[in-house]
């Protein structure tokens, strides 16, 4: 279910999940490449195709993976680049409100979700709707 208050940014498909994905989750760690990327990043990401890259994400807006929706806490300088460009982009479930990394997205301290092909990722940011 879509907020009526927000709009979807970027969004893509799940492709393929790399078979070490499971274990940075357990690091606390999500990577995406587009599908695309060259080989030897495959069985640590999520390989994804967008469907809409209109943006990359900023603090406040919301990272959906499937059915779970995570705030984006922090985001680093280079992420909206990697994202548009390479369909790259890293998150860290670190709690952390300032970027460790540049090309960090940091959201709050859990578990990340993992994904399976199909399944749709997306970025959504709230739309200013007073009431």
């Amino acid at each position: 279910m879509t907020d009526p208050d927000s709009r979807t940014i970027y969004e893509s498909e799940v492709t393929q999940v790399g078979t070490m994905v499971e274990a940075f989750l357990g690091h606390g760690l999500l990577i995406f490449f587009q599908t695309d990327s060259p080989a030897e990043l495959h069985d640590m990401s999520v390989l994804h195709t967008a469907s809409l890259a209109e943006d990359g994400p900023q603090p406040g807006d919301t990272a959906h993976f499937g059915n779970t929706a995570l705030e984006i806490l922090a985001v680093g300088p280079v992420v909206r680049d990697n994202l548009l460009n390479l369909g790259h982009i890293d998150f860290k479930a670190d709690g952390r409100t300032e970027p460790k990394l540049p090309g960090d997205v940091c959201v709050p301290v859990g578990d990340l979700p993992l994904l399976t092909v199909g399944q749709t990722f997306r970025i959504t940011r709230r739309t200013d709707s007073h009431s």
